[in-house]
């Protein structure tokens, strides 16, 4: 049991029959009222995210996933087939569960798959991933007060905000918790 001001981002908690990850966690505490806590959920069975408000003190149940390291093998329908390399046991996933890994997934790509109550239920991204800019507008010149963005397309298709320096062809990393350009990577 963990109280609610305990929690972070990342922890699991056990809500009814459901297994929640918190996305964001936001502690408040005002004048004459209790302090709160204002939680971003994603439910880990259905995938719906949402909004929660408990006291401070409220009791959680906290849980423990499992990770089973795996590696992204080829998609079949709505369905992701995973696969352990030490056992080569096929998981298969649908497209709901993965949520934004969808953006970043290729063949043969390492990943952690992550099990509550032995079903998977999601997978989790390596921190940092490398991809190619496949399409991008060049950048204009003189067009540099602050931090200038331009969306740029990766090889999965997914666009991510990059600086103007960034062209077509070029390697970057990202980011997968936050979908964010990091630097650009010397291939």
């Amino acid at each position: 049991m963990k109280i609610a001001q305990e929690l972070r981002a990342g922890s699991t908690i056990k809500i009814g029959n459901d297994p929640f990850v918190v996305l964001k966690a936001e502690y408040n505490k005002s004048g004459r009222n209790a302090a709160v806590v204002k939680f971003k959920m994603k439910n880990l069975i259905s995938g719906n995210i949402s909004d929660a408000v408990y006291k401070a003190d409220d009791k959680m149940d906290d849980i423990k996933l499992d990770k089973v390291k795996a590696i992204y093998s080829y998609q079949n329908g709505d369905s992701y087939i995973f696969s352990n390399p030490e056992t080569w046991e096929e998981i298969e996933l649908k497209g709901e569960d993965l949520g934004d890994a969808l953006n970043y997934l290729e063949e043969e790509m390492p990943l952690d798959v992550v099990y509550y109550e032995s079903t998977a239920v999601a997978v989790e991204l390596p921190t940092f991933v490398e991809r190619e800019v496949t399409y991008t507008e060049p950048g204009l010149r003189g067009d540099t007060s602050g931090k200038v963005m331009k969306p740029a397309r990766i090889n999965t298709g997914f666009e991510v905000q990059v600086p103007l320096f960034v062209e077509q062809g070029e390697w970057i990393k990202i980011d997968t918790r936050t979908n964010e350009y990091v630097e650009r990577v010397k291939k």
